[in-house]
């Protein structure tokens, strides 16, 4: 069967050839390349002018300008570098003159190296490729008209007014088709999520991935191509790269990506709260682009999809996908991955559109997150906005359960391992060896965006120096970032930080701050992780990163330190190994810093080796197949839950097991089982006469043990059912038991509950904020009722609120609040009726009597499910040899029969009443 991967970009794109076009390097699509292979062009802060350019465009639609040679401005080559003469200038500029350190990196791309010098692939040439047509924001007014706050400082330049007719002349000249009848070919791009691709390379090495498909766009516009070509192109990627590809317009494209996605969506998974003027301005509007690009690639997964096959959808991008493809596959098996963070419920509920995005991910079978901490924030939330229950392992819709899987990513060794031992790795080795001779070497590597910390980092690093001046000279801080941002302000603060401390702490032969503007080859990035002195994460809110991983791979020999945010998702899987700091301590930071100069080297082997086995671990091939194991464990069990997979209850099979058998046990749920629900402070229910007579008539045979269970407190079932003394009851969810003839209630839960008072306070808090609302009290748990409540809207919101708020401050204590449609229950966790039913199994069995050989559970809520589960344990295991667990309704159930309301389950235990086993004595 077939693994759909699906998420953005697909790991293809493709070249449209020219003749003219003499690349200097070129990686065909089948070449076994590494993402970092190709590294990324160096920009400086832009200047302000008039053009229709983004100051960030998105990789994906970005063609790079190629490197100059830059030897004839160096002047020399790279093993004529005098270490001991100084680097001018010794503090970066804007847009002036390169430094020698950027000239040192920038080597590796020179088309024409000097003999003896690094020899590495030029950088990546210009793809021959559609450009995006020039946009302004979705929703706002085109250029020419007037848009208060529009302009240069929320990343696009400032455009000139323009005539209407030279404006639709432009769209229609950016919709001709240039590329028609030109060739073309498939390459690999590094666009996407690298990480992704190294385990889907690493579990098809290791042979955990037979047959898998790509699902995703093509990264650049596509409306200038002609249907034809569309189709030869989405016949070559499904023919030779095992791909399908969406073609979503050109426009819903850009508002996906460059603003629904960048501007809303990854500030607040981090955490920053987009409250810019001109964020809510267009925000309904990017919706519909955010809508309609997932609708595209969920359309091309569902017309590929077969029965049998599997669909996991990847990242933040995509978060629509897996209810759209649901609706159309209820039975497919569905998982979804979040590979960065997800924020607290304070945090998410700012989206507009926050339900839809929920609702969207729990359209999965099984969702993955990176941390326990991310997934215990989105059971939060979906508590909170949804007001659904959420328990530690998944979420419970009303037809069905979705799972919760924590399953961290790693990188693959096996792939970094091959790259360190090539030659290129070990010569700029020696070049920064030399270079750097006598220096301790703090190393960094970060996008420039508002969520890595590098400000921070370079905060921490100032405040090193003045504290500890005796390193002045001594330890140098590389760091390279990425542009990728729109934020013009950050870069130009990071620049004015490194240009105050290379001004303040630089000598004729020394520069403390190495700020490559630019991205670095893999090689050179390879030989700074070897022979760096500590790396330096600084990440305001991050999932999993792998930098970190690849720095500990790539430390085997000198053991350095890892310093690093405690705010990043690998912070949870090296449990303390690293050094963990708080980016916003800038006095610990600084501290920490220290720590890993002077750090003694059997501390700093034995942090490396706990480091290295977590890393060793969480491996790329590990992630993934760890994954899918579990998808198929949970679609398993789910569609055993199924409603539309359970028989309806045979009442042949359930005679013909009850008169072969010599020791019967009945669990009997009451409200909405044996009993219509009546009202919640009521105990006089719909019509139990008729089931008075029918337990009354069961529990005549000897051979018979019968249990009422329910969550009333003892003294209302005494009431209920003091007429029919032969049978037990168990009440307030298993908290109490009263054994058959019995006339004494065994408490099973804890005389002294701590935790009630502050449960208590709680309720009431909610009562008042919410008219019309009431706290039962029982002996062992509370009920909030709003189902009389003067606001239902408001009441709802307050539910899931409440939920939260008692889970959050209860959670030692094992106490859950639990939303039950029209009121909120709060229990115990340690006192079930499961752990009841297990008691009266273990008591019947004790008292020297037959084993039970048939077991009846009926019930129809969700605290009747842990019962089902322990019963058809027991007839798995061999201990019971008949056992029969009765859903009452059509919801999702581990049971296995359902029976449609309370008239089908009193009579079939009418018909059981009336049937004497040959071995049974009537009494």
């Amino acid at each position: 069967m077939t693994t759909f991967v699906a998420s953005l970009h697909l790991p293809y794109t493709v070249h449209f050839d020219n003749g003219s076009d003499t690349p200097s390097y070129r990686s065909p699509y089948g070449s076994p390349t590494h993402a970092r292979d190709r590294p990324s062009v160096a920009k400086s802060p832009p200047r302000m002018q008039l053009a229709t350019v983004r100051v960030d465009p998105p990789r994906s639609f970005e063609a790079p300008s190629p490197i100059p040679n830059l030897l004839q401005t160096l002047g020399r080559s790279l093993s004529s570098v005098n270490t001991n003469e100084p680097t001018p200038p010794l503090t970066p500029t804007a847009a002036g003159s390169p430094t020698g350190e950027e000239l040192f990196f920038k080597l590796a791309h020179s088309e024409n190296p000097p003999l003896g010098s690094p020899s590495e692939p030029s950088f990546t040439r210009k793809l021959n490729q559609p450009k995006p047509r020039p946009t302004v924001r979705p929703g706002l007014p085109s250029s020419g008209d007037s848009e208060e706050g529009q302009g240069p400082g929320d990343g696009y330049f400032a455009l000139p007014p323009a005539p209407t007719r030279y404006r639709e002349k432009r769209r229609s000249s950016a919709s001709e088709r240039p590329f028609k009848g030109k060739s073309w070919h498939i390459e690999k791009t590094d666009q996407g999520n690298g990480g992704l691709k190294n385990a889907v390379e690493a579990a098809i090495a290791e042979g955990t991935l037979d047959d898998k498909t790509w699902v995703g766009t093509l990264g650049f516009p596509t409306d200038g191509l002609d249907d034809s070509m569309k189709v030869a192109i989405e016949g070559r990627l499904r023919e030779d790269c095992d791909s399908i590809v969406a073609f979503p317009s050109d426009k819903d494209f850009d508002g996906h990506y460059n603003h629904y996605c960048k501007e809303i969506l990854w500030p607040v998974f981090h955490y920053q709260i987009p409250d810019h003027p001109k964020s809510k301005a267009f925000l309904d509007h990017s919706w519909k682009y955010f809508e309609a690009v997932n609708r595209s690639v969920a359309d091309v997964i569902i017309k590929d999809y077969k029965r049998g096959d599997t669909v996991w959808v990847h990242d933040y991008h995509l978060l629509l996908v897996p209810v759209m493809v649901r609706e159309a596959l209820p039975d497919a098996k569905i998982g979804f991955f979040l590979h960065v963070a997800f924020p607290s419920s304070e945090i998410f509920r700012c989206l507009a559109h926050r339900k839809q995005l929920l609702e969207g991910m729990l359209g999965s079978t099984l969702i993955g997150f990176q941390t326990e901490e991310y997934a215990r924030h989105f059971l939060q939330t979906c508590s909170r906005l949804l007001c659904v229950e959420a328990r530690n392992d998944g979420v419970q819709l009303d037809n069905r359960f979705i799972n919760i899987a924590i399953c961290p990513i790693g990188i693959d060794p096996v792939q970094l391992d091959e790259k360190r031992k090539e030659e290129k790795v070990q010569v700029w080795l020696e070049a920064l060896k030399t270079r750097y001779a006598g220096k301790k070497l703090l190393v960094a590597r970060d996008k420039l965006d508002g969520v890595r910390g590098v400000r921070q980092k370079l905060l921490a690093f100032e405040l090193f120096l003045k504290k500890h001046p005796e390193w002045v000279g001594n330890v140098v801080l590389i760091q390279v970032a990425l542009t990728t941002t729109s934020i013009v302000e950050l870069q130009s603060t990071v620049i004015d930080i490194v240009t105050r401390i290379n001004c303040a702490y630089s000598t004729l032969d020394y520069q403390p701050v190495v700020y490559l503007h630019q991205d670095i080859s893999y090689y050179q990035y390879l030989a700074l992780l070897t022979i760096a002195d500590g790396l330096v994460v600084t990440s305001l809110r991050d999932g999993m990163n792998l930098t970190s991983h690849e720095y500990v791979y790539c430390q085997d020999q000198k053991h350095a330190p890892l310093i690093l945010s405690e705010f990043t998702g690998s912070a949870s899987i090296f449990n303390g190994a690293d050094i963990s700091v708080n980016p916003w301590d800038h006095s610990k930071c600084a501290n920490a810093l220290y720590l890993a100069l002077t750090m003694s080297e059997e501390e700093k082997k034995q942090r490396w080796e706990k480091l290295y086995g977590a890393v060793m671990h969480h491996t790329a091939a590990y992630w993934f197949s760890t994954f899918l194991e579990e998808l198929d464990r949970t679609w398993t069990e789910q569609q055993k839950c199924g409603s539309t997979t359970i028989p309806r209850l045979s009442t042949k099979a359930l005679v013909d097991a009850y008169e072969t058998s010599e020791k019967r046990l009945f669990l009997l749920d009451y409200e909405g089982t044996l009993a219509s629900w009546g009202s919640p402070t009521s105990i006089i229910l719909a019509g139990p006469q008729r089931t008075l007579d029918v337990l009354h008539d069961l529990s005549q045979d000897e051979n018979n043990v019968v249990y009422i269970m329910s969550s009333r407190t003892p003294e209302e079932l005494e009431r209920l059912f003091h007429r029919v003394p032969d049978i037990g009851i168990i009440a307030e969810s298993g908290c109490f038991i009263r054994h058959p003839q019995g006339i004494e209630w065994t408490r099973v839960a804890d005389e002294e509950l701590p935790w009630k008072k502050s449960v208590r306070e709680i309720l009431e808090y909610y009562v008042e904020r919410t008219p019309g609302t009431f706290v039962e009290e029982r002996n062992c748990s509370f009920i909030w009722h709003h189902e009389e409540s003067e606001d239902p809207i408001l009441a709802a919101r307050q539910a899931g609120e409440c939920c939260n708020h008692v889970n959050d401050s209860c959670e030692n204590y094992r106490v859950h609040a639990v939303p039950t449609g029209e009121a909120v229950l709060v229990e115990s966790q340690d006192w079930t009726k499961a752990t009841a039913a297990k008691m009266v199994a273990e008591k019947i069995v004790g008292n020297g009597g037959s084993p039970v050989d048939f077991l009846m559970v009926v019930g129809d809520g969700r605290d009747d499910e842990p019962v089902f589960s322990w019963a058809n344990d027991l007839e798995t295991s061999g201990e019971v040899k008949n056992v029969t667990t009765v859903k009452v309704g059509t919801k999702n159930t581990q049971a296995n029969a359902t029976v449609t309301g309370v008239a089908g389950v009193i009579a079939a235990l009418q018909k059981l009443a009336t049937t004497i086993p040959p071995t049974s004595t009537t009494v």
